[in-house]
């Protein structure tokens, strides 16, 4: 028999993945769609890259647990998309720059320091389980941060912003934990440190 999955505190296994999103889902046409990559940039410019670009991007696969604030854990998901490695690689950020703001669609933002977004593990995911992302769980395109609270893994990727000084997102101004480590049960703001965010 397997081991049990070793959970972070106050974790449950659900029976399925749940969807769980905030606004409806957007539609995605490949022949309009585009990725931003902007703000501190070693460039000092912005690129747009089309669904062609993107998808033309190296692919790695990786298995990893899915921790949502609301207190489920969906483990050993397997994922492949674009490491972010691969991104930063491409796209430098300026050497100032210590965090990335992720947009999706009508506004909704999350935001992680640029050592989360630049660990082997996080991934602009583009398939689950061997087949693209269905649209409720952000396809085309979903930032996975699998060490992170779910609300950083942001549905329906189409902007990277390079940060030099920290900005909340949508959740974290409206409550949530800034920096959402589930191993510390970081799920709000009131828990924050001095230092773990902006002021609200």
């Amino acid at each position: 028999m397997a081991d049990e999955p070793v959970l972070p505190p106050g974790q449950y296994i659900p029976r399925t993945l749940p969807v769980l999103h905030y606004g409806p889902i957007p539609a995605f046409d490949p022949a309009t769609w585009h990725l931003r990559i902007f703000g501190a940039t070693e460039s000092a410019s912005e690129t747009r890259l089309r669904w062609s670009d993107v998808a033309a991007l190296p692919v790695i696969e990786l298995t990893a647990d899915f921790h949502c604030v609301t207190k489920f854990t969906v483990p050993g998901i397997a994922w492949a998309g674009i490491p972010a490695t691969e991104v930063l690689r491409r796209f430098p950020p300026a050497a100032p720059v210590t965090h990335v703001m992720i947009w999706a669609d009508f506004g909704y933002s999350a935001n992680v320091r640029i050592g989360d977004f630049a660990a082997d593990t996080t991934l602009l995911a583009t398939h689950r389980a061997g087949a693209p992302l269905t649209p409720e769980h952000g396809y085309p395109l979903r930032l996975i941060v699998p060490h992170l609270y779910a609300w950083k893994s942001v549905k329906w990727v189409r902007a990277i912003e390079y940060l030099t000084v920290d900005r909340r997102g949508f959740w974290e101004e409206r409550g949530y934990h800034n920096t959402a480590d589930p191993w510390r049960e970081q799920r709000y703001s009131y828990q924050e440190l001095d230092g773990e965010g902006p002021p609200l």
